[in-house]
């Protein structure tokens, strides 16, 4: 009995040193985050190339359906906040799951080009479904004092997944071409069926999971306050959080976007120069991203976001920097460069989710998170236009457009009011 003593305290311990939540009882949790964001890298970064290899459409008409899905499923987040609220984040996550696996599965018997637009409305209608009620479940999963944690442990294993995937997806092309790429589609439509069996049966053990015995499940008529979508836009503070957001969303577009075409016809260096750079991104924000959060998470949200925002704008000064620089510094300032925006991204990202819950109203929670989402569709959905066509007008644009969005977002996130009774501080320090 004394030996088994000391091995609770050295798990937390390793815990702590890591800046992990208690993963008691959550385990079904992770684990559908895990095969989830590896189903989607299986597929995301291949998705034009898996259309062009399996239909005769040319790509232009490719490209027009694929950007028709993803625009028709603009509204999605606003129709999913009622159903949040009713029914619980765990029972339509599962169903968003299961219509991913769906549109998968419908990839590969697209052969015309309205084929794929309904293909691709029901991947991102099920990829839609899971980001608005994302940060719904880890409320549910989170014990007191935790939530910042665990937002910083599901974005370092979803960006794990999510490059495994793509780097799996990657060899199968190159190994097997046509049938290796239908593989890996049909692998990630089966992903996200594992991935709804396990949500669904997944018994929460955090704090407001045990307050409703356990279940994640939306109030009956009955008990539930009336509430709706205007109570949200006449909220201020949350405007605030959901217009400082989108500066986040513009500079989450930077690398799937900007990165590449800037440094490759911009500053004429090679493409490989990009795709490394963004490995290298991915690979601190999952080897960091926690033992940051463990710094964060007991200091206000709003300044922590506000902090970002500054990091993010001196990010961008010197990436616009370097277009006017020696072609010997080119390389060393993206470097540098890419450093200071991955700060800002493992810095801003935990805060943000974590406003988007405390200054939610928790009866009408859905709808509120349902806005924040809106943010993140609707700024995903612009940046490729507004930054290209920056670029177009010349290299440094983007970047002055991204600065001063971020200079932006710091008064706005200052000036955020936090709820005096937010559960995530005062219990921390008893960890």
């Amino acid at each position: 009995m004394e030996q088994s003593t000391p091995a609770p305290t050295q798990r937390k311990g390793f815990r702590e040193a890591l800046g992990l939540p208690d993963l008691t009882g959550n385990r079904r949790f992770l684990t559908a985050n895990i095969i989830d964001s590896l189903g989607n890298g299986l597929v995301l970064a291949f998705t034009v190339v898996f259309f062009v290899k399996t239909t005769s459409l040319p790509l232009v008409e490719i490209g027009a359906a694929l950007t028709l899905g993803r625009l028709l499923c603009l509204p999605v987040p606003v129709l999913v906040g009622p159903l949040l609220d009713r029914f619980g984040s765990r029972a339509v996550v599962a169903i968003g799951n299961v219509v991913s696996c769906v549109g998968f599965l419908g990839c590969l018997f697209s052969s015309q080009a309205w084929h794929i637009v309904i293909a691709q409305l029901l991947v991102q209608t099920g990829s839609n479904v899971y980001w608005t009620c994302s940060r719904d479940l880890v409320v549910l999963a989170a014990k007191d004092g935790e939530r910042t944690r665990w937002f910083g442990l599901i974005g370092s294993l979803r960006n794990i997944g999510g490059g495994f995937g793509a780097a799996a997806a990657a060899i199968a092309l190159a190994v097997a071409d046509t049938a290796g790429l239908r593989g890996v589609v049909l692998g990630s439509s089966l992903a996200f069926l594992v991935a709804s069996w396990l949500i669904a049966s997944w018994k929460p053990a955090g704090s407001d999971a045990a307050a409703v015995g356990g279940k994640s499940v939306g109030r009956s008529a009955q008990d539930r306050p009336s509430g709706g979508y205007l109570d949200v836009l006449k909220d201020g503070a949350y405007m605030r959080l959901v217009a400082a957001n989108l500066s986040f969303v513009f500079a989450a577009m930077v690398l799937p976007v900007l990165l590449a075409v800037y440094v490759t016809e911009a500053l004429d260096t090679g493409a490989w120069i990009a795709g490394a750079l963004v490995v290298l991104n991915m690979i601190l924000v999952a080897l960091v991203n926690t033992v940051v959060t463990r710094w964060t998470e007991n200091r206000r949200p709003a300044r922590v976001l506000a902090l970002a925002a500054v990091t993010n704008a001196v990010a961008f000064a010197i990436f616009g920097a370097l277009a006017v620089l020696p072609s010997w510094a080119v390389v060393a300032g993206l470097i540098l460069a890419t450093l200071v925006y991955t700060v800002a991204e493992v810095v801003g990202t935990p805060p943000s989710n974590v406003l988007s819950v405390s200054l939610a109203q928790e009866h009408i929670r859905g709808r509120y998170l349902a806005a924040f989402q809106l943010s993140w569709t609707i700024g995903g959905a612009l940046a490729p236009v507004v930054l290209t066509a920056l670029l177009d007008v010349g290299p440094v644009w983007p970047w002055v457009f991204l600065a001063v969005a971020s200079v932006l977002a710091v008064p706005l996130s200052l000036g955020l009011r936090e709820p005096s009774a937010e559960p995530e501080p005062a219990p921390a320090a008893a960890n």
